[in-house]
């Protein structure tokens, strides 16, 4: 059955109110939620079309419409198209190369909340602990070396070092095999002072380019053991009234701009990781987040291989639909998981 434009966003629309709120949906309700600006006389008109071909039931002659088995078919397979194309944007952005990591989570984060009409959040792949692969320093100039630094998980920083010498091709040679031979597969806690006096004695004159070097590594190691989280949807806090009252909602609001408790919920969905397939649900004072008390947070973990896990989340009232959410997440974390094992 074709509906044309309008007759489908008012069709949606009564579906939409519906599924929310249990009550036969007015035309002066669609007038409000709507983007057609018709007036409710028009809106009426288009209703009792949509009851003419059997979309929509009037339940009571003063009351508005609820949809009919019909209407629901042709709501929920356009809810299923409009997921496949989404699925295949996302796919389409995890295909992009790692350097394009970060545009692909933020999107991510947006279709969630765009589907889900709550916040999200989404925390990058990172190791806790992660270990040094492999170190490469070559020259830029003669006042700087570039230190390439290789992780578990090939994730791949570089650092730039200021030197005080021009050193040769042989002398940087060695000073890599050094590098390399003493450093890899330590995690930053595992390189001490100690370990950095006795290179700096193996490197003769140029103990303190070992020096910067290695704490250079230290630190960009360091680094990449801090979760970057992207966030999206926050405004939608606003939409249920149990959270927008101003001190919940600027709490909640501080929360998504500090991000630290964010964090704390994406190590605690890691730490549980092998739990319930990567789906935790915290529902009020379980939520792992003092400002979160009058929420739920629905978590899923993602993994990219060799370790590499990030957490994906969404956070809404206590009300949210629970079985949409799970059901969007663990496809989300199926669509992360597969592609990139695959990449």
């Amino acid at each position: 059955m074709l509906l044309d434009e309008r007759k489908t966003k008012i069709l949606h629309a009564i579906v939409k109110n519906y599924l929310a709120t249990g009550e036969p949906v007015g035309s002066r309700t669609i007038s409000k939620d709507t983007d057609l600006n018709l007036s409710s006389a028009t809106i009426r008109n288009e209703m009792a079309d949509l009851e003419e071909m059997g979309l929509i039931l009037q339940p009571h002659t003063s009351a508005g419409r609820i949809p009919s088995d019909r209407g629901y078919r042709i709501y929920v397979d356009e809810m299923l198209r409009s997921k496949e194309r989404e699925v295949d944007e996302m796919k389409e952005l995890l295909l992009e190369r790692e350097e394009k990591l970060e545009k692909m989570l933020k999107q991510v984060a947006r279709l969630l909340a765009v589907n889900t009409n709550y916040a999200t959040m989404i925390s990058a792949p990172a190791l806790k602990g992660n270990r040094l692969k492999f170190i490469q320093i070559s020259r830029v100039d003669t006042a700087h070396l570039l230190a390439t630094v290789v992780m578990e998980g090939n994730v791949i920083k570089n650092r730039m070092i200021d030197v005080s010498e021009n050193s040769d091709d042989e002398t940087i040679l060695k000073l890599n095999m050094l590098l390399n031979t003493r450093l890899n597969g330590l995690c930053a806690d595992q390189i001490t002072l100690g370990m950095i006096a006795a290179m700096k004695k193996e490197a003769g004159e140029h103990g303190d380019v070992i020096a910067r070097v290695v704490d250079a590594a230290a630190e960009t190691i360091r680094e990449d053991d801090n979760l970057e989280i992207y966030t999206s949807g926050t405004n939608n806090i606003f939409r249920y009234p149990e959270l927008a009252d101003k001190g919940r909602a600027s709490a909640l609001i501080t929360t998504f701009e500090e991000k630290t408790e964010l964090e704390s919920i994406a190590l605690k969905s890691l730490s549980q990781a092998d739990q319930a397939e990567g789906i935790q649900v915290y529902i009020g004072e379980e939520a792992p987040a003092a400002n979160m008390q009058d929420c739920s947070v629905v978590t899923a973990t993602y993994d990219l291989g060799d370790g590499m896990r990030g957490t994906v989340g969404v956070i809404g009232p206590k009300r949210m639909d629970y079985d949409r959410v799970v059901a969007i997440m663990k496809n989300v974390m199926r669509q992360l998981d597969d592609l990139y094992k695959k990449e």
